[in-house]
């Protein structure tokens, strides 16, 4: 069942004052995203996609274009828009369960959001260390514990900026088939940052290459392979060389055969 919202970003272009000067950050950059769609960004760093990821979860407003989910103009930080960031910035102070229910908490509906709470510890696998303290947690249940404090809010649409960015590869890709599980429970829209390439191909339904900054979509590829995905296939491999030429600084032009096409190797 698809629950997700419709994302638009028409023409945005964002800078940032910098030692007395502005500093461009993206360039005119147009992005539709349809409803439970899984999109990935990737690009150098510093190319602007965590600025694209903080525009679209209402927490900084575009220097000129629109950002809008389901037609509404986004105009600062609402619930149906989670972020998750590459630290799970746990409160130390509070146990999983309490920092799950911080967002019900802070619209006054603690008490009645008691079983969602448990249920988004559930989803993620941390019902047995709802009592346990931030300090107690392994890397990747701390990201767990992230995610569940994101869930509980029922998003229409889920940020995720890097966040098994600091996991080990093991836990990486423990999550990476945990995240696909939630979206395809939930059906919400994901927008996910990475500098990981085979991450990318993993998860995406497509996957959109911004190039260095100020940053503009350089290219966007629809990812048609089958679920689960090899990484070890000709395919898989073909698109992720593909990608990576791409990401080279030193490439001068972009690949006519990878220019807003369908891939399926």
């Amino acid at each position: 069942m698809v629950s997700g919202a419709a994302i638009e970003i028409r023409n945005v272009t964002q800078a940032f004052r910098s030692a007395g000067a502005d500093l461009p950050v993206l360039d005119d950059v147009s992005l539709s995203v349809s409803p439970g769609e899984f999109v990935v960004l990737v690009g150098p760093s510093g190319s602007g996609k965590s600025t694209l990821i903080r525009l679209l979860a209402g927490l900084d407003r575009p220097l000129f274009g629109t950002v809008s989910v389901d037609g509404q103009p986004v105009t600062g930080p609402d619930p149906s828009r989670a972020l998750v960031f590459q630290d799970p910035t746990l409160l130390p102070w509070r146990t999983v369960r309490g920092n799950a229910a911080l967002g019900p908490q802070a619209r006054g509906a603690g008490r009645e959001s008691r079983k969602r709470i448990d249920d988004a510890l559930e989803l993620v696998g941390l019902s047995d260390f709802a009592d346990a303290w931030p300090a107690q947690l392994s890397g990747g249940m701390a990201q767990r514990a992230a995610l569940a404090r994101a869930l509980v809010n029922d998003p229409s649409v889920l940020l995720l900026d890097e966040p098994l960015g600091r996991l080990d590869a093991l836990t990486r890709r423990v999550l990476q088939g945990e995240l696909l599980r939630l979206w395809r429970d939930k059906g919400f829209t994901a927008v996910l940052i990475t500098h990981d390439v085979p991450e990318a191909l993993l998860l995406a339904d497509r996957v959109v290459i911004l190039s260095p900054r100020p940053a503009r979509i350089r290219e966007t590829l629809t990812i048609d392979l089958p679920r689960p995905r090899d990484p070890a296939s000709p395919e898989f491999v073909g698109l992720q060389a593909g990608i990576l030429a791409l990401l080279d600084e030193e490439s001068v032009t972009t690949p006519d055969s990878l220019h807003d096409r369908s891939a399926t190797g």
